[in-house]
């Protein structure tokens, strides 16, 4: 739990770890420990913004509810869902306040409403409340008019409209509207956000509909938990990780984005901020394996759906590569621009939308895609015929161009090199999918395959081993250390115990290391094309850990895992990076960490019995 002081509204934006996240599976909302939502993108993840109080605290736009007194307030999960309390202590009382959007089947007909309920409730003596609804359209960019009926507000602009409807009075203050009230114990007050337009007609909240919803969604999350498989010793912090994927998830179409978020910087003032609502291959690919590990094979299927709609060739013809990300949606136009009316959070301007990635050339998302595929075969069912010939024009697309330099799995802007780590995911890639043609005797160019997968491992061997470090090594011919390398045993290229691998090992504990904190590399040693430090990768901290366990150093793997969990904020959420004092850095929560704490602490709960 988070122990923070003062509802008062902060200047500046609340610390990205200061947050906890809820959603509809279609789009989420970050609460902060204040009492704030100020991230809100309806009705979908990557849609303009209405509340961006994150990225800029004036014209960001939030919607605020906290103690119109002094009061303490702390923050945890319902527990076994995505349901988020914050608590608020003063003298005079203690209140709650319950913020969930509940989860709706689309055949209801109520899920293009993405209600957001926050339901304010007095447990000991009294205690005033005040609520501000600021919304900013489109990033903060489109103006909008208030129209009051009473407890029912509505703001329009001209490409979305929001309904307010609360159980207390509300009062127009402008472009805002505001409330003023007071709860003595067991009293509650009720506030839902909706999305109006089209077939979707405004509704009130009355306290009753919002108990029995409180209910229904705090039914779904437990029920879906339920069939985790997970036993091992670190149940809440595995379950709190794969609650947090589900949220990362679109229903409609399966995808599942890297993160929530857009332009949280990986170093504050810094310019490596980017936007990360979008479903990258490799990440995505990664969130499968992790979820089919703890028994969540309906998300797995779902994903799989969405590749064969959106990603895989679709008639056994792979014309050229794959790109890294695609749209939630499945569209592969994704823009970069920068919003120079944004100041950014904490002054750590540019605030972009879109990302240019898309248009890079990254090798490894095959090994992942593929790796995914097989994975899914083995533990959740049969691929189809024509889902294995989609496999096999991947394959051999991979065979005719995994020699080429690319931008590699960090999406350097610096220019294209023959990174080791793209080199060894093209090696699984055809690998997997040896494995996969042998185990169901399906047809394959087996001779041509074995072939180019004995040379891509001759090649990661000879070229990406450095003597002179006594490691392997980022990119062939070179000498710069790299953490993607700790995928090499997780990939089963080569043996955890293997010497070349052990030393590997050391060297990067010597460099990249800092309490169990793992850089991706030094972009003084290997310019990236941007300018500035970063802080230590969080998933290459979990890779360390699981690295150390294949290696057989339990003591060292477990000391490590529990530090990384200390780093973890009081819900046990992670960003994409820690700062040096310990911040989280980077979008937030971020599923390429969730899914590696998931994996790490499988494996290391295994190995230790």
């Amino acid at each position: 739990m988070a122990d923070t002081a003062s509802p008062q509204p902060a200047p500046d934006c609340v610390p990205i770890a200061d947050h906890g996240l809820i959603g509809d599976l279609r789009t989420v909302a970050l609460v902060g420990t204040d009492g704030t939502i100020d991230w809100y993108c309806p009705p979908a993840f990557d849609a303009p913004s209405v509340f961006a109080a994150v990225l800029d605290a004036e014209r960001g736009g939030r919607f605020e509810l906290a103690a119109a007194q002094t009061a303490r307030t702390k923050q945890f999960y319902f527990p076994d869902t995505n349901v988020l309390i914050t608590r608020f202590f003063s003298e005079d009382g203690v209140a709650e306040v319950q913020d969930f959007m509940p989860v709706t089947d689309a055949g209801a007909g109520e899920a293009e409403r993405h209600r957001l309920i926050r339901r304010v409730v007095c447990v000991r003596g009294a205690l005033p409340f005040r609520a501000r609804v600021a919304p900013r359209f489109h990033y903060g960019a489109d103006p909008h008019t208030v129209r009051a009926e009473g407890r029912l507000v509505l703001f329009e602009s001209a490409s979305l409209s929001l309904a307010l409807t609360a159980t207390v009075p509300l009062e127009a203050d402008g472009a805002d509207v505001t409330a003023e009230f007071k709860l003595a114990e067991g009293e509650s007050a009720v506030f839902a956000l909706d999305q109006v337009g089209g077939d979707v007609a405004p509704r009130r909240c009355a306290c009753a509909e919002a108990d029995e919803q409180f209910s229904a969604t705090v039914t779904y999350w437990r029920r879906w938990l339920a069939q985790s498989r997970y036993r091992g010793r670190w149940r809440e912090m595995v379950h709190r990780s794969a609650l947090t994927l589900k949220l990362l998830t679109y229903a409609p179409t399966g995808a599942i984005v890297a993160a929530p978020t857009t332009s949280l910087p990986e170093r504050l003032g810094g310019e490596r901020n980017w936007d990360y609502r979008y479903v990258w291959v490799r990440d995505a690919a990664f969130a499968v394996y992790a979820l089919l590990r703890l028994g969540f094979s309906g998300e797995a299927a779902a994903f799989m759906r969405f590749l064969t709609l959106h990603i895989s060739p679709g008639d056994g013809r792979a014309t050229g590569p794959l790109q890294v990300m695609y749209g939630i949606d499945g569209r592969t136009e994704l823009p970069e621009r920068e919003l120079g009316h944004l100041a950014g959070h904490r002054g750590s301007a540019p605030v972009r939308i879109g990302n240019a990635a898309a248009e890079q050339l990254q090798l490894d998302i095959y090994g992942a895609l593929i790796d995914s595929i097989y994975l899914y075969d083995k533990w959740a069912e049969p691929i189809s015929s024509a889902q294995w010939d989609d496999v096999c024009a991947l394959v051999d697309w991979v065979c005719a161009n995994w020699d080429q330099p690319d931008e590699g799995v960090w999406e350097t802007r610096g220019g294209r090199r023959n990174f080791l780590y793209s080199r060894l995911m093209c090696w699984v890639a055809v690998e997997r999918a040896i494995r996969l043609a042998n185990r169901r005797g399906l047809p394959a160019d087996l001779l041509r395959w074995r072939q180019c997968r004995d040379v891509i491992y001759r090649r990661v061997m000879d070229r990406g081993w450095s003597p002179e470090r006594g490691a392997f090594v980022q990119y062939e011919g070179g000498d710069v250390l790299d953490a993607a390398v700790l995928m090499m045993p997780l990939a089963k290229f080569i043996a955890p115990t293997d010497p070349k691998w052990l030393a590997t090992l050391d060297v990067l504990t010597e460099d990249l290391v800092s309490d169990s904190l793992v850089y991706r590399y030094d972009p003084r040693s290997s310019p990236d094309g941007l300018r500035g430090d970063e802080g230590t990768f969080s998933i290459c901290s979990f890779w360390y850990v699981e690295a150390l366990t294949r290696a057989g150093r339990l003591d060292e793997a477990r000391l490590a895992f529990e530090k990384m969990l200390t780093y973890g904020n009081h819900l046990g959420l992670y960003a994409e990076e820690i700062g040096r004092t310990g911040e989280q850095q980077g979008n937030f929560p971020q599923a390429f960490t969730h899914l590696s704490l998931i994996s790490a602490a499988y494996n290391l709960d295994r190995a230790l019995g």
